[in-house]
């Protein structure tokens, strides 16, 4: 029996706040808050990204899974991005079986939890989060150059390379948040090391950084933003990327796929963005499937354990 009583931080991030539903499309016509549920696939995948605790119409978690499930999709990966929503991820992986988790501070928040002299406390209790055993992944850390300005770069790569020591200790995989600082991002990893398995978490690089990543063997996880109409760089960096690299999430409730923009995002919709892989790579959707389901599986292992 799943709880459905999880302590849940629902917020919205403010950049994305256009993308998480106003009940209205274009014409200003009231419609249902969630898109209708895509033909399931015929292999089903994980989706390897997701806020469960991010929104504003609270869902208990087993019945998000359960809409998951009905179209093709095994399980998911719960994402912490600060210590409320990581205390959460804990207490998901041990509510759900189709649960794992990452824990990490979002490098958006590094700097102002370094302002009042709590980083280090923070960083803390994530690698205390770390060793809990359906915990598979540090993340999301990295580097946002665009909503944090230049003085906060410093906290944010000292909080980057500290999420990169606790994924090392642990043996655990990386999951990277690169937004606008592409080139720091591979920069710090080459200084300090790279774990044995990072992530690209919500691809947003072009092809040159795909190619970065196939030299290096680090994942690349795409999410609906591939859908998009202005995404000519992921579908180029898609066309260069070593299948054996490849990823898919939903970053949900962020970053709905076309045609469903601007309602909120869930695992369910995972199969449109995995359609629309199918279709740039010309590939069968099962055998695409069982390809990012065995990748899945190589990064964060076993569900089932």
């Amino acid at each position: 029996m799943c709880s459905t009583d999880i302590p849940r931080p629902y917020r919205r991030d403010p950049i994305d706040a256009e993308n998480t539903g106003s009940g209205k499309d274009d014409a200003g016509t009231s419609r249902p808050r969630y898109a209708p549920a895509p033909p399931p696939l015929p292999v089903p995948v994980y989706d390897n990204h997701t806020h469960f605790d991010f929104d504003d119409a609270p869902v208990a978690l087993a019945d998000a899974l359960d809409a998951a499930e009905a179209v093709g999709i095994a399980g998911a990966v719960q994402v912490g991005c600060d210590l409320e929503s990581s205390r959460f991820t804990v207490a998901a992986v041990d509510a759900d079986p189709r649960v794992l988790g990452a824990v990490a501070i979002h490098p958006n928040d590094a700097p102002e939890l370094a302002g009042v002299g709590a980083l280090d406390a923070a960083l803390a209790e994530i690698d205390a989060m770390a060793a809990h055993p359906r915990i598979r992944a540090i993340g999301e850390t990295g580097l946002d150059y665009f909503r944090t300005g230049p003085d906060g770069v410093a906290d944010q790569k000292y909080s980057f390379r500290r999420h990169i020591e606790i994924a090392k200790k642990h043996s655990l995989a990386l999951q990277i948040h690169d937004r606008d600082a592409h080139a720091d991002v591979v920069e710090v990893l080459a200084a300090e090391g790279a774990p044995e398995t990072v992530v690209f978490h919500c691809f947003s690089g072009d092809a040159e950084l795909a190619k970065i990543c196939n030299d290096n063997g680090w994942y690349m996880s795409f999410s609906g933003t591939l859908t998009f109409k202005n995404a000519k760089n992921l579908r180029e960096a898609l066309a260069v990327a070593d299948p054996a690299l490849l990823l898919v999430e939903t970053d949900a409730p962020f970053l709905t796929p076309h045609p469903h923009r601007g309602r909120p995002n869930a695992s369910y919709m995972l199969p449109y963005t995995v359609q629309s892989m199918g279709q740039l790579m010309g590939r069968d959707l099962a055998d695409l499937g069982l390809l990012l389901r065995n990748n899945t599986e190589a990064v964060y292992g076993s569900w089932a354990v």
